[in-house]
Formats: structure tokens, sequence, C-alpha cells
């Protein structure tokens, strides 16, 4: 069975949502919301347990990211375990799922000199995050290189620093900064499958809501009424919702 990949729409922003700006939102089309799990000290731009509930009651899922300034990583593996304790701890207070993604941002034109310290920063803070799935946001180059290195198992590329090149491996894409739907100023991305996005409603959004196991059950199943399927339309419903199972197994979407 062929399987078309589909694409979801969706914004990150700084600016915490209400339940009117989440509601416009998602009105115009927005599936998912990337908003910052960051300290009380970032409060201005910090997710909290009743966003979260909004968020979700728009019908949009929720990507955490984690940043507090720009070229972090850059301080290595120290830095990576105070950020991943304290991303722990704001992920624990929105009640974010566990198999759920938490991005940790690399926010600035890194260079191969600081790639060294950008896995060690990676890997530092995915060991501190227990429970949940450690994932990269950067530009093109970077996305590459801690692909290749195994630093992290999840990957949001911004096209800012990135020469117009789009990684195979980027489960999310930001491709337009400074937007404003909903009368917030936003980032655009586009979803790929398997982002790690979570909601705060039983199950959340995470990547272990359904065993890999039954996935492929029921993909049998789908698979059956692909083949006697006899227009196009049907068969790329098929595959759609394929790849919905695949997705909610944490199983790479087929192409």
């Amino acid at each position: 069975m062929s399987a078309t990949a589909t694409t979801t729409k969706g914004i990150d922003c700084a600016t915490p949502l209400t339940a009117s700006t989440a509601g416009a939102i998602a009105k115009e089309g927005y599936k998912f919301a990337a908003r910052y799990l960051v300290p009380d000290s970032y409060g201005w731009k910090r997710l909290t347990p009743s966003e979260a509930k909004t968020i979700t009651d728009a019908g949009m899922q929720i990507v955490s990211v984690y940043e507090t300034s720009a070229n972090r990583p850059a301080g290595g593996a120290s830095s990576g375990q105070q950020d991943g304790a304290a991303a722990l701890k704001e992920a624990q207070t929105v009640k974010q799922p566990t198999g759920s993604a938490i991005y940790f941002a690399v926010d600035y034109d890194a260079q191969p000199q600081d790639y060294d310290k950008i896995e060690q920063y990676l890997k530092a803070a995915a060991a501190q995050i227990s429970g949940y799935v450690a994932g990269v946001y950067a530009s093109f180059a970077v996305v590459e290189e801690m692909y290749k290195r195994g630093a992290c198992k999840r990957f949001w590329q911004t096209y800012a620093w990135s020469g117009g090149k789009k990684s195979q491996h980027a489960n999310l894409y930001q491709y337009k900064n400074g937007a404003t739907v909903g009368g917030v100023q936003v980032d655009l991305n586009d979803g790929y499958g398997n982002e790690g996005s979570w909601n705060t409603k039983s199950g959340g959004g995470g990547e272990d809501v359904m065993s890999q196991d039954d996935a492929n059950k029921i993909i049998r199943f789908l698979s059956a009424g692909w083949y006697v399927a006899t227009t196009k339309a049907d068969k790329d419903e098929f595959n759609r919702l394929a790849n919905e199972i695949r997705k909610a197994a944490g199983m790479p979407p087929e192409k």
C-alpha cells in the first residue's frame, strides 16, 4: 500500500494565546501552536496550564519548545543539563503527556565549530526529560548534523540561515516569520507528521497514543480497502488515514 504524506499548518509565537486569539487562529485552518516551556522569569512568553487548555479547546495541538537565549546551546552539556531539568519541570506543570516532544532551540547561525557543544547540550537536555522525546529547532545544517550524530529524535527546521535548503529529516518546517494571524504576530510552520505534539485531553497528542502492533493491524484493514477502491480520491483517503494511524503510534509516514 502506498501512502501520501499529509502536511498540517501551524504557528509558533511568543505571545500567550487567549480563547479569542486561539479560536481565530484555529478558524484560519491552523492545526497546532508551538509555545514556550520556560521558567516563570520568562513569564511574558511562558505556556501556562490554562493556556494549554485554551489551545486544546480551540481544536489545536501544542508543540513545546524551550528557549531562554538564542545561543544558549553553545554552553554545552552544563547548559543542557540545566535547561533539560527546567523544561521537565514546566512540562509537568502544564501536564504535558509523556511520549510527546520538547524541542530545544538553536536560534542562531551556528557554525561547524559549534556542533560539538550543541550535540553535548542536546544529549544532556534529553537525559533530563525522562519520558519525553528531545528535539531541536535549528537551521538546515544543524538539523542535518544533529540527525547524523543522533543528538535527538525530532527535528524542527527554520528557513533562517538555511540557504533555501530543506532537510528530509524535518518533522516541522518554519517557513515565514512575522506574519499576523488572529491579531497575533506569529511565525508560520508546516508539520510533516510525528511532530510530538500534544493536547490536554485524555491521551494527549504524544507519539505513544497507540501501540505499533495495533497500528499495523488497523493499517492492514485500511490496505484491504485501498486495494478495492476504484477512484484516486478514495485511495488517497485510505493513504491519509493510514498515515494518521502511523502518526498516533510514533511511526514515520509513508511517501
